[in-house]
């Protein structure tokens, strides 16, 4: 059973989508569930994934990230991430994906 629970929230054309818990294999099932119901959307102007209420995260979660960026951009719409605490965005330091993701302060920025 997954260990992981989201709210997704509207702010005009922007929707923030804010896990919590553990974003793992089972989790990132869930979640991905949910950016392809919201990639149907056609009024979506971007999407802000906020990680600070995640525990942990693993390669999984990673790579559900990376591609949830790529949709983004396919489709034209902006994908942001709210860093979560340094256990989590240790994964992207060290894959040097921290690099390549748009990181913001906070969800308010795409708003």
């Amino acid at each position: 059973m997954a260990n992981l629970e989201f709210e997704t929230t509207h702010s005009g054309s922007v929707v923030v989508i804010a896990p919590t818990g553990e974003l793992d294999l089972s989790g990132a099932a869930i979640l991905q569930a949910e950016l392809d119901r919201l990639s149907e959307d056609g009024d979506l102007g971007g999407v802000v994934l906020d990680l600070r209420g995640l525990a942990f995260m693993d390669s999984s979660g990673l790579r559900l990230v990376v591609l949830a960026d790529m949709q983004a951009r396919d489709a034209g719409r902006r994908f942001a991430i709210v860093r979560g605490d340094e256990t989590v965005h240790r994964v992207f330091e060290i894959t040097r994906m921290s690099d390549r993701l748009d990181f913001v302060d906070g969800p308010e920025e795409l708003a």
